[in-house]
């Protein structure tokens, strides 16, 4: 309570301050920002929330909120670094989008689950918060890129473990190049060790941690982005399309001609890659 208590007074406190500068370069300095919101005790456990000019462009529901993931092999990574803010925040806070980057305790202080856990925190604390930006907490996006994307997409395969965090559903899930859909089918082949790293040598939790094997129901929409330059992430990202759409569900597989590092820092250039991912969200009913 306390701390729901201090995340309220964080937002009126800046809502009431002067105007604030954005944090991801001198592009952002007319651009809102609440910097560094807790939704746990760990100091990784902020975000940080990006709010558009006006909410003009949103409608009478309000503005959507994209809350994206960072990627970093679940080792490492920042959610003010350039590629994961600087060009998502221009094109969708133009929009009338808020855009909530989050960070996450990562290993060895939590595992992928946990992490994932983390997640779903800083969505239920978004959410508890959207009335402030005059929308609803229907009326979120998840989005990640590679472990990122493995992260809101593990949530998306099975919602009873952001639900156990206090989130409630979204309107559906953007994956960037993620590549780690079935953790048991990269653990039994040659991979990097980075995979050593986040997932051990368990078997049970190689399974308990792949997207495709927590698949428990009908998930929400899904974007599936993968890049058509080579590696196994869009074979993996086909396979787990294949078995949300057994359950019920959709997802979209969309190639991508550029290098994995690229599909992150080039969403929101103009382009038939941000195009997609609109066309996406406007299939949601968003903007």
């Amino acid at each position: 309570m306390r701390r729901r208590f201090r995340i309220w007074a964080l937002f009126i406190l800046v809502l009431l301050a002067a105007p604030r500068h954005g944090l991801a370069g001198p592009a952002f300095t007319h651009f809102d920002v609440i910097a560094d919101v807790d939704y746990g005790d760990s100091v990784w456990q902020t975000m940080d929330v990006y709010l558009p000019p006006d909410s003009g462009g949103a409608g009478t529901a309000g503005p959507p909120v994209i809350l994206m993931v960072h990627g970093g092999a679940w080792t490492t990574g920042d959610k003010r670094t350039e590629s994961v803010v600087a060009n998502k925040a221009a094109h969708w806070l133009g929009r009338g989008y808020v855009f909530v980057s989050v960070n996450t305790r990562l290993v060895p202080e939590a595992d992928p689950i946990e992490q994932a856990g983390d997640v779903a925190r800083a969505l239920a604390a978004a959410q508890s918060m959207a009335g402030v930006w005059g929308g609803g907490p229907d009326r979120f996006v998840l989005m990640g890129h590679s472990s990122g994307g493995h992260l809101v997409s593990l949530l998306a395969a099975d919602p009873a473990l952001a639900a156990a965090h206090g989130a409630s559903p979204w309107l559906g899930t953007i994956s960037l190049d993620a590549g780690a859909y079935d953790v048991v089918e990269i653990m039994g082949r040659g991979h990097a060790d980075v995979f050593d790293r986040a997932f051990g040598a368990d078997p049970a939790f190689w399974k308990a941690v792949s997207p495709i094997h927590r698949l428990a129901a009908k998930p929400a929409p899904m974007l599936l982005v993968c890049s058509s330059l080579g590696g196994r992430s869009c074979g993996q990202a086909a396979a787990f399309a294949a078995a949300v759409e057994r359950s019920g569900g959709t997802a979209d597989v969309m190639p991508v001609k550029l290098r994995h590092m690229a599909i992150d820092s080039d969403l929101g250039l103009p382009g038939a890659y941000t195009d997609g991912v609109d066309g996406f969200l406007h299939a949601l009913g968003l903007p």
